[in-house]
This record gives structure tokens, C-alpha cells and sequence, in this order.
């Protein structure tokens, strides 16, 4: 966590938590979802209105990433600044990238060790590792068919629907929120 982020978090501990307005998708890209996005469905239905809009920003894109972290009940935030702010998984908290020589790297561009992979009814992949579990990106399947063929890696079979609860993730925070909202625009009292 970013040194400017655990004083903010010090001089304001008591600032209420914001739900439903950040989102992950299945390829590491972070969404920003305005009330219309929210509106229009859960992040992970499928549909772009309810995705919200794609940040490009880099260096903002970096500073989310440097401080993407998940609390005791697998729920998975943004810290910002003194707000914490829950992101709304599409798939999984952390999306596997497979480099040539297999060597596994988040989205958020943490090196990992992997540990197991599974595989879902729907043919994708799955990655854990000491730093934790996610899906790994779509582009990346060549490399992964390659670790499976030679071996390396031995996929375990598993539902989708029981992922978040093996893994310890919560995939949509917001479902979970407590239920007084305060008036800054979805952000939620604890």
C-alpha cells in the first residue's frame, strides 16, 4: 500500500466505504460504474451498459493496482486514500498472465508461484498461487495448453458456482453492503 494512502487512512479512519462503483473484468481491465452502469444490472451480467466505463488512465490504473487488497471476508477493495472502495469481480480477484516460459504474473503485475490449476464445466482456467487465486487471460491459453500438454500443470475439475466460496472471494461486494446508504453517491455507511 501506498505510503500517501496509510496516512490518509490515519488522519481519516472513520470515512464510509464505497460499494458498486468500481469493477474487474475477466481480462484485468478496471471498469468505473456511474449510477446509470449500477442501474442498469450487476457488473458481472454480461452487459457493457452495466460494465460501466473502461479506465485507460495509467497511472491511475497503477495506483488501484498497487493498492488492490481484500479484507478477512474475501470481499476485494481499492483503498483510496482514507475510502475503501469494493470492486465488483466479473470472474475472479486476480487475472493469471502466462509469459512464454510459463512463468504466471497478475494483472496488477505481481509475480506468483503457482500451486494447483482447475478447470471449470465451461473450459476455463484457473490458476492458484501463494498470492491468490484468478482466471487466467484469454490470450494467454496457448501458453497455459502448453504447461497442461507437457504436464506441467494438472488441471482438478471444479463448478463454477464453487469457486468464490474454495477460494475465499466475494464476487459482488455490493450485494452484501450494509444497507444505510449515506448521500455521497453510493457510498455506504458501515
Amino acid at each position: 500500500m501506498d505510503d500517501i494512502v496509510k496516512a490518509a487512512l490515519a488522519k481519516w479512519p472513520n470515512v464510509p466505504d464505497c460499494y458498486g462503483w468500481l469493477g474487474l473484468d475477466a481480462r484485468g481491465n478496471w471498469y468505473m460504474r456511474d449510477d446509470a452502469a449500477q442501474a442498469a444490472g450487476p457488473f458481472a451480467s454480461g452487459t457493457v451498459v452495466s460494465k460501466g466505463s473502461l479506465l485507460k488512465h495509467e497511472k491511475l490504473i497503477d495506483f488501484i493496482q498497487r493498492n488492490y487488497e481484500h479484507d478477512a471476508a474475501g470481499r476485494w477493495f481499492f483503498q483510496n486514500g482514507p475510502q475503501r472502495v469494493y470492486v465488483e469481480l466479473e470472474a475472479t480477484p486476480l487475472i493469471w498472465r502466462v509469459n512464454a516460459d510459463l512463468s504466471i504474473q497478475a494483472h496488477t503485475g505481481q509475480a506468483g508461484r503457482l500451486q494447483r490449476s482447475f478447470t471449470d464445466e465451461h473450459g476455463r482456467l484457473y490458476l492458484e498461487a501463494e498470492s491468490g487465486f484468478g482466471l487466467v487471460h484469454t490470450q494467454d491459453m496457448t501458453h497455459a495448453a502448453d504447461a497442461v500438454e507437457q504436464g506441467l500443470w494438472v488441471p482438478q475439475p471444479m463448478a463454477t458456482r464453487e469457486l468464490p466460496q474454495r477460494f475465499g472471494y466475494v464476487r459482488s461486494p455490493a450485494q452484501q453492503r450494509p444497507t444505510a446508504q449515506s448521500s455521497a453517491g453510493g457510498a455506504q455507511t458501515p
